[in-house]
């Protein structure tokens, strides 16, 4: 639930001006365990259609968050700390790779940091003038941030905890009570939760959450709900992967869960968690997503990031790279991957007419657009010709700003359990960068968004205020008679995270291609936490660890092509 994968990037563009502008300077009074911080920010009267003037007066801001839960002892940090370590231990090369890795997202900085923790030398290389792939964000003229998805770093992802403890930000994380909560449908303005108590160990925090609620889920249909869980507590592993070739739905209908259970719970996190509903939804995604909340006793503990993605978690990224010798450049777009006569990459074709080689190759794009990449020489390889089967899933996501504080929020994501949108949150009261006390900013997850992808703008505003009337009765009407908008920003996606649709596993890809020195990252290609931000770090990481494992052989090609480029021409 990305939330990690609510993330996206845009593929065609958004028709807005975005600059990558330098980072809003704060200033931190003090600190504490529970990461109390304070920031001065000029308030903003903004008027949609033009420019908005600052007043000069500047408002000190407080803002308590949570404790960082005890996340270091859970096995599965541990193992992502091992493979971190990996890295740093490994005997550093006589000679060192370059590397040269297209796509500056999660999954190509992941890449391009762990290859230069190992010692070698990454060219990371960002299509567009921004970090982030599908955490991209942009500045607009009155200085406020725009996202591509609504990001939540959750306890269960331990390879991002690592990357946030390696890179010494672990502070930039805002944590939140441990709770979901749901939005009420049938009684509009009403919200039920889900709370954690930390008394508790895992899995009985979750049990106990669950059955604390009686909003949401009766007594007999929670036993009818656990009872067709059973087997998955049972069997494990081989039997979550095993329900792949079925939907939500059809899994729900043969264990004999109550409709209900779809209709309170299953519709709302299987759009959080991959943008579609229960009938489309690989079972198996589900069962993922159940298993790391309820096996690890602050898995569904969520945090947000303090600041907009690009200089808040990129950055740090990019000076780490940078530190070690690598470079990332942007604006640097893919136009063709060129190949020797034995099918090997040559190197990559940019389009300003650069070719960039290297030691071996990295596509770190998201898949839609590797696809594209394919030179036709590899099309009928299984490997690749088995990618069609996997296509990005559009999403929408909405910024609209108010010109009063709505009261009917908190402080943490929200499950909207609307039919056209997932989560949403009021980030001028969950991040400190967007914090505003006079003012609410609603991030919101448009989705399913097949059908709204090609619609205008205002229509899908317009589609937006009529379901948060309903969220919010006394504060909004679909008409602007109550709350009125000062302006806003929609960030569509036609291709983001791959489609979790039954029987995709098969076709999700290893990192290691059959092409000696070319390689995949991406949280489309195979790692345990499917669509996700976890994913992407994860996949880099697996990506980084075989291009080591392959060091002798690639350095050996490399010398062999070399010395064949110095054999003097018979005259």
């Amino acid at each position: 639930m990305d939330t990690g994968c609510l993330s996206s990037m845009n593929i065609t563009g958004v028709n807005q001006t975005r600059s990558f502008a330098q980072q809003l300077p704060t200033q931190r009074c003090f600190s504490s365990s529970h990461h109390v911080g304070f920031s001065v920010k000029s308030l903003v009267v903004r008027n949609k259609g033009r420019r908005s003037h600052r007043r000069h007066s500047a408002l000190q801001i407080v803002c308590k968050d949570f404790p960082r839960p005890p996340l270091e002892n859970t096995i599965n940090y541990l193992e992502a700390g091992q493979l971190s370590s990996f890295f740093r231990s490994s005997q550093r090369p006589s000679k060192p790779l370059q590397v040269v890795i297209a796509g500056a997202g999660l999954a190509g900085l992941s890449t391009a940091k762990y290859l230069a923790d190992a010692g070698h030398k990454p060219i990371l290389l960002e299509a567009r003038d921004v970090l982030g792939g599908k955490i991209a964000a942009w500045k607009d003229e009155d200085g406020d941030w725009y996202e591509t998805g609504l990001h939540i770093f959750f306890g269960a992802y331990p390879n991002i905890q690592n990357l946030f403890g390696e890179l010494g930000i672990e502070d930039r994380l805002q944590w939140k009570e441990h709770s979901m909560i749901f939005a009420m449908p049938n009684k509009p303005g009403e919200f039920s939760r889900f709370d954690f108590p930390e008394t508790l160990p895992a899995p009985v925090n979750g049990i106990w959450a669950i059955l604390r609620n009686n909003e949401m889920l009766t007594w007999p249909e929670k036993v009818k709900f656990a009872i067709g869980l059973l087997p998955a507590m049972v069997g494990g592993q081989p039997y979550v992967e095993a329900q792949d070739g079925l939907t939500v739905s059809e899994w729900m209908k043969k264990q004999g869960v109550p409709d209900r259970v779809n209709d309170e719970v299953f519709i709302a996190m299987s759009k959080a968690l991959n943008f579609i509903n229960p009938d489309e939804l690989s079972m198996q995604c589900i069962l993922i997503a159940l298993n790391r909340f309820l096996q690890e006793k602050h898995g569904s503990k969520m945090a947000f990031l303090d600041g907009n993605p690009p200089e808040r978690l990129c950055m740090p990224v990019v000076d780490h790279i940078r530190s070690r010798g690598g470079e990332v450049r942007l604006n640097s777009r893919i136009k063709k991957i060129e190949l020797n006569p034995d099918g090997t990459v040559k190197h990559f074709a940019l389009t300003d007419g650069t070719q960039i080689t290297g030691d071996a190759y990295v596509c770190a794009a998201p898949v839609d657009i590797f696809k594209l990449l394919v030179p036709q020489e590899w099309s009928e390889i299984s490997y690749f010709k088995k990618l069609e089967k996997l296509v990005g899933v559009p999403v929408i996501n909405v910024h609209i700003w108010f010109d009063r504080k709505l009261k009917n929020t908190y402080d943490h994501l929200l499950f909207s359990r609307s039919s056209l949108l997932s989560v949403y949150a009021d980030m001028s009261v969950t991040c400190k960068e967007y914090y505003d006390p006079n003012r609410s900013m609603l991030e919101l997850v448009f989705a399913p968004a097949e059908e709204w992808i090609g619609r205008s703008e205002a229509e899908i505003i317009d589609a937006t205020m009529e379901e948060l009337a309903k969220l919010f009765p006394d504060e909004i009407a679909a008409d602007q008679s109550k709350a009125k908008i000062l302006k806003y920003h929609v960030v569509k996606t036609p291709r983001s995270v791959y489609k979790t649709v039954p029987n995709c596993e098969p076709c999700r890809p290893l990192q290691r291609s059959p092409i000696e020195g070319f390689y995949l990252a991406g949280d489309y290609t195979k790692q345990k936490y499917l669509a996700s931000m976890e994913g992407a770090v994860l996949s880099g990481k697996l990506c980084a660890q075989s291009i080591v494992q392959d060091y002798g052989r690639l350095s050996l090609r490399s010398q062999k092509t070399l010395q064949s480029e110095e054999v003097p021409v018979a005259s």
